[in-house]
């Protein structure tokens, strides 16, 4: 987990007064589904996780620091996300939005707050949690990328928030932890991985049902206001490292953050490497921009990378 940017407002959009009227959402099946599936999922990180056959004593003193550093950065990331969700009901209850979408939030301050804790206990039982970054950089990760702030702000379309975060951002993650589970030998980490992945097939879920519900409403130019929050989202947060370090421009903290993530990955204990990550990067974004135009019409541009070979 890396610094990450501040997302700036795109497009002025309607006044909350202005948008959309309730008989509009109201008629979202897959979403109340998806809050049904939500409640009835619930799993605890201290007994639903076989931390017994977690054995710290077969790594390295080396592997054991990375490690923690990894999971504790994993906990940290999640902090953010805890409050985006509480930001983000208090605006679909602003926009009238129907109750299973304000619902569903609650609930996934729930998840967020145990994929926090398990992160959290997972670091500990490697040796201890560390309380806070070690380098300066890292700090801007328990602050997530300004999302809070445009969930709360009127001028910015809740669709644009929900599309940039949800169905770009999210989906991006969901790629990578599917593939960091498929690398990931030892038991406990790749218990850990999926029980968080579970709960982020909803989230992701989420997204594209709520969107499906409201591209058809939008206006050309409220259309092209999601469309910059998405290219937003994608260039200024995910092409800067915040998912994986090794997008980030180059520094000493970054090279430390990627040898951490090296060392772990070696361990078997759920990171990944560049070498392995970038195609799966590079395809998710490709799925997202193919996805997009198909459901909604959205043409995302080509997108470069000093570290990816070509457009994509």
């Amino acid at each position: 987990m890396t610094a990450a940017a501040t997302l700036t407002a795109p497009t002025i959009l309607d006044a909350p007064e202005n948008r959309f009227p309730l008989e509009l959402d109201v008629a979202v099946p897959r979403i109340r589904n998806l809050f049904h599936s939500a409640t009835s999922n619930q799993w605890n990180p201290a007994s639903d996780i076989d931390w017994s056959q977690l054995d710290p004593s077969q790594y390295t003193e080396a592997q054991r620091y990375a490690a923690r550093m990894y999971w504790s950065r994993r906990a940290w990331g999640e902090y953010g996300a805890i409050s985006e969700s509480p930001a983000l009901q208090i605006r679909f209850c602003q926009e009238n939005c129907a109750p299973d979408m304000r619902l569903f939030f609650t609930i996934r301050t729930q998840e967020e707050s145990r994929h926090a804790e398990v992160c959290f206990r997972m670091a500990e039982l490697l040796g201890g949690y560390i309380q806070q970054p070690d380098q300066s950089e890292f700090q801007g990760a328990v602050a997530t990328h300004g999302v809070r702030k445009m969930a709360l702000d009127p001028q910015v379309p809740l669709e644009g928030v929900i599309a940039a975060l949800v169905c770009a951002a999210e989906e991006i993650a969901f790629d990578v932890f599917r593939h960091l589970i498929e690398i990931t030998p030892n038991p406990v980490a790749r218990q850990v991985l999926k029980s968080i992945m579970r709960d982020e097939v909803r989230h992701c879920a989420f997204g594209w049902a709520f969107m499906d519900s409201r591209i058809p409403h939008l206006s050309k130019a409220q259309v092209t206001a999601v469309q910059d929050a998405i290219i937003l989202m994608i260039e200024k947060v995910e092409l800067n490292g915040y998912h994986s370090a090794w997008l980030a421009p180059e520094n000493a903290a970054k090279r430390a953050e990627i040898e951490t993530d090296r060392i772990t990955w070696e361990a078997g204990l759920g990171a990944t490497v560049e070498e392995l990550e970038k195609p799966v990067f590079v395809a998710s974004v490709k799925r997202i921009r193919r996805q997009m135009e198909e459901s909604w019409g959205i043409r995302l541009p080509m997108f470069r990378h000093a570290k990816i070979d070509g457009e994509f």
